[in-house]
C-alpha cells in the first residue's frame, strides 16, 4: 500500500496564541500563522495528523496516544493563570498501534497508552486546537524521550513513516517545539515580551531562513550547534524526528508563516511540502543511522579478522595490577583481548571498576565470533551480532573476574552498535540472557564505526567490592 507524509509543520507549544492572542501583538500574529497553517493542512487532505511534542516528555522509551477520544481539562503547570485547557480529541487508534509495532520492529522501546484521564501535554493541545479545531482529521501523538539523542529520534521518525506506508495513509507531520528555549525570568507581563537574548534571536532567524528555503536536512545538521548557541528546545530533536518521518533531504518547498517571542522563547510556524527539486545539496556531517557502516579495519591479521570463530573461552591467566602515575590500580589480564592502545583493561578508583571499551575479539587470536563485519579488502560481509554480543559479555566477565569482581556487580553498561536497526534485536536478546536479573543501567548508542571490524562494543562500570 502507498502512503506517507504529504506535508510537515513546525509550531510552538506554549499556550499564549490559543488562550490570550490579544495580550500581545506577537501572540496575535502567531495565531494568524496557525490559521494559515490550518488552511495548508486542509489543502493537503491528510488522513491523519502525526505529532511529536517536546512537552510530552517520557523517560523510558516512547509512548503513543491510542485513546480514540481522549477528554479532560488540562491546566498548564507554568501558565495556569492564562486559563484552563479543556479538550476532546479524535485519535487514530489503528495508526497508533501500527506506529508502536513499527517502532518495536526497529528496535525501539515503545508502547501505546489508552485510558481515561491520561494527561495530554500543553503543546499537543495548542497544536490540535489551532490546526484542527473541529477534529476533522484523526491525530496520533508520540512522546519526546528526554534522554534520546539523534540516532534514536531519527529511528522513531522512520518508524512513523513505516506505519504510514504500511497503512496507506497520508499524513501531515507536526513538530511541536520552540526554537531557542530560554524563558524570561521576570514576573509575567506581556509588555516585556522579547527573545531572551540577541544571540538566540540571531540563531532563530538563521535557522528559519534555511528552513524557508526547504532545506530541512541542513537545519537538522545544524541542530547540535544551534542547541549549544541558543539552548534549543530538547536539542531540536523534534526537527530530527520531522526530517526522518518526511525524508532526510532538502527536497521541500518551505515557508515561514510567523516568528515571535513566546515569553523569551523562539516561537515559529513553518510549513514544508515535498518538492520535485532539491533546494540545495545536503551537507551531511553525521551518519545516517539506518544504513551507514564503518570503513576501518586495523587488525594486524586480516585472516583472523575475517574468519568466524568459536566462543570457547581462553584459559584464565593471572591478572597484572600496576600503580600508574595517577595512583589508582590498573588491571591487565591475558584472559581478555589485548588492548589496541595505551590503556589497561580496567582501572579501580575507590570501590568502583572502570573498564575500557571491550569488543568480541578472542584473547590470543583476535578472532571475532560471528565473523568480522568486513573482509580484509573492505567489502561488506555477513556477521552474527548475537554471537559478537555474547563474546563481548564473556570478555567483560573475564576482566571483572581478573579484577576480583564479577558480572553480577555490573552497575552501568554503555553499548555501541554500528547498525542499530539490523543488530539491536539480536544484541538485546543475548544481553537479556546475562543481565535480566542484574538490572544494571544501560545506554545503547548507534555509532559509525569501531576501531576493528566488529559490530558491538561495551563500556562498563562495576562495583569492586
Amino acid at each position: 500500500m502507498s502512503g506517507g507524509v504529504v506535508g510537515g509543520l513546525l509550531v510552538p507549544g506554549l499556550p499564549h496564541p490559543l488562550l490570550v492572542p490579544d495580550a500581545h501583538p506577537g501572540y496575535g500574529r502567531l495565531r494568524s500563522a496557525f490559521d494559515q497553517a490550518r488552511s495548508k493542512i486542509e489543502s493537503l487532505k491528510p488522513d491523519v495528523l502525526v505529532l511529536y511534542s517536546t512537552q510530552w516528555v517520557s523517560v523510558i522509551g516512547h509512548q503513543i496516544q491510542a485513546d480514540p477520544k481522549p477528554t479532560w481539562i488540562h491546566v498548564d503547570q507554568e501558565w495556569h493563570a492564562l486559563g484552563d485547557l479543556p479538550y476532546t480529541f479524535a485519535m487514530d487508534s489503528a495508526y497508533a498501534n501500527a506506529y508502536q509495532a513499527a517502532a518495536t520492529a526497529r528496535g525501539l522501546h515503545a508502547r501505546t497508552v489508552s485510558y481515561y484521564g491520561f494527561p495530554i501535554d500543553t503543546g499537543t493541545i495548542v497544536a490540535l486546537k489551532l490546526l484542527d479545531p473541529s477534529n476533522a482529521i484523526p491525530a496520533c501523538v508520540v512522546s519526546c524521550n528526554m534522554y534520546a539523542d539523534r540516532a534514536e529520534t531519527i529511528v522513531l521518525g522512520k518508524a512513523a513513516a513505516d506505519a504510514l506506508h504500511k497503512s496507506g495513509k497520508r499524513a501531515v507531520a507536526v513538530a511541536v517545539s520552540a526554537l531557542s528555549n530560554r524563558l524570561l525570568v521576570e514576573p509575567y507581563d506581556p509588555a516585556k515580551e522579547r527573545i531572551s537574548s540577541l544571540k538566540d534571536d540571531e540563531w532563530n532567524r538563521k535557522m528559519l531562513e534555511i528552513l524557508a528555503k526547504g532545506r530541512l536536512e541542513d537545519v537538522c545538521q545544524l541542530a547540535r550547534e544551534f542547541t549549544a548557541q541558543a539552548n534549543g528546545d530538547m536539542k531540536l530533536k523534534a526537527l530530527w524526528w520531522l526530517a526522518a518521518a518526511m525524508g532526510q533531504h532538502n527536497n521541500y518547498s518551505g515557508e515561514v508563516l510567523g516568528y515571535e517571542s513566546l515569553w523569551g522563547t523562539g516561537g515559529a510556524v513553518a510549513t514544508l511540502v515535498p518538492s520535485a527539486a532539491a533546494a540545495a545539496v545536503q551537507e551531511y556531517d553525521e551518519e545516517n543511522v539506518e544504513r551507514f557502516r564503518g570503513e576501518r579495519s586495523v587488525l594486524s591479521s586480516g585472516a583472523a579478522a575475517a574468519a568466524p570463530a568459536t566462543t570457547t573461552p581462553a584459559v584464565a591467566a593471572p591478572m597484572k595490577v600496576a600503580l600508574p602515575q595517577g595512583g589508582a590500580p590498573v588491571v591487565r589480564t591475558a584472559s581478555a583481548p589485548t588492548p589496541l592502545g595505551a590503556y589497561p583493561h580496567a582501572r579501580r578508583v575507590g570501590d568502583l571498576l572502570y573498564l575500557s571499551g571491550i569488543g568480541p575479539r578472542q584473547p590470543g587470536t583476535d578472532a571475532i565470533p560471528g565473523g568480522a563485519v568486513r573482509n580484509p579488502d573492505g567489502s561488506v560481509r555477513d556477521y552474527d551480532a548475537g554471537a559478537q554480543t555474547r563474546a563481548v559479555i564473556e570478555n567483560v566477565k573475564a576482566v571483572l573476574e581478573a579484577s576480583g569482581s564479577s558480572l553480577h556487580k555490573v552497575l552501568d553498561v554503555t553499548a555501541f552498535l554500528i547498525d542499530m536497526e539490523r543488530d539491536f534485536p539480536a544484541y538485546n536478546a543475548v544481553y537479556n540472557e546475562y543481565f535480566k536479573d542484574i538490572q544494571a543501567t544501560r545506554t545503547t548508542l548507534a555509532i559509525s564505526a569501531l576501531p576493528t571490524p566488529i559490530a558491538v562494543e561495551f563500556k562498563v562500570i562495576a562495583s569492586a567490592i
